[in-house]
């Protein structure tokens, strides 16, 4: 079992680089933060931007996995993003994982003054975002002569003429791409195109029907990589432990009872929130302390 830990986008430099590098002193394998504009109950909080703050937390830590938790393409184009992630994953040492989901229903998705999508459409956009990012993250390049020799690629959402990926990537081919995915079209696209899985489970249900949840769709991304002539047990799994109505950072034993009911499940990988002062994952970081001294024994 490998561990990794949010750090929301609220605290400023050097509050913020604290909790970075403790994360790595803890010994936690991955640390992510929010790629949101604002947030549900917080956006009338501080709330930092998230390639900035990966960027200073690679220049504190040296060893654990920063990632995005997750990037949508809500407010983002594919060319100007991959570039920006290839630059942080550079400058950390090729210790950037890219976790990518559809894009919410919530403040992001219209304060540029979008309109409404459709399931359907969100998808949609989903999928081109995660090709044209894929293509784009292993610097591939057009035909000689094509676009100047630049990456060239045109769908309904998204185009790029010639657009250009100096250098050579950090991590070979890319790096890796964790899809957040609860519904059948996003679980086969995971299958078919991902490195890793990210899973919040279903909203608005009590723990015990949360965890039933969750195994039905693992069994669903099982099959889904079958159908893709892959081997399920080739992806990565995360779980986030604090989306079943329970932060599990409220207590030791809390954080405990998830993770072993993540590994009797299959996943390789749990995500906690660090504990906030008030309100929406609210905890004490004591346990947090505690709960660091048990990840040797927990793995």
């Amino acid at each position: 079992m490998r561990f990794g830990l949010v750090i929301l986008p609220q605290f400023d430099w050097p509050d913020a680089a604290r909790r970075w590098r403790a994360a790595e002193a803890y010994g936690f394998d991955h640390a992510w933060t929010y790629d949101h504009l604002s947030w549900r109950s917080l956006a009338g909080e501080p709330w930092q931007a998230t390639v900035p703050t990966l960027t200073a937390a690679a220049m504190v830590t040296s060893t654990i996995r920063l990632g995005t938790f997750v990037a949508s393409p809500n407010y983002r184009h594919p060319v100007p993003f991959a570039k920006e992630l290839a630059t942080v994953d550079q400058i950390s040492g090729g210790r950037l994982i890219l976790g990518v989901g559809s894009g919410g229903t919530g403040f992001d998705a219209f304060v540029l003054g979008q309109e409404e999508l459709s399931p359907r459409a969100r998808f949609d956009r989903f999928s081109e975002f995660v090709a044209a990012l894929d293509r784009l993250l292993r610097f591939e390049q057009a035909d000689p002569g094509a676009g100047a020799g630049g990456i060239d690629f045109e769908g309904e959402w998204y185009r790029a003429v010639g657009a250009r990926m100096v250098g050579a990537p950090a991590q070979t081919p890319r790096m890796p791409l964790w899809l957040a995915a609860n519904g059948p079209r996003g679980l086969e696209l995971t299958a078919r195109v991902a490195e890793g899985w990210i899973t919040t489970g279903a909203e608005g249900l009590e723990p015990e029907a949360w965890w039933r949840r969750v195994g039905e769709l693992v069994a669903r991304l099982d099959e889904a990589s079958e159908r893709a002539g892959r081997d399920p047990r080739s992806l990565a799994r995360a779980l986030s432990i604090d989306s079943s109505g329970r932060d599990a950072l409220t207590s030791a034993a809390a954080f405990e009872d998830a993770v072993g009911r993540a590994a009797e499940l299959g996943f390789t990988d749990v995500i906690a929130h660090w504990p906030r002062a008030s309100g929406v994952h609210a905890g004490d970081e004591a346990v947090l302390d505690e709960v660091a001294s048990r990840l040797p024994a927990l793995r």
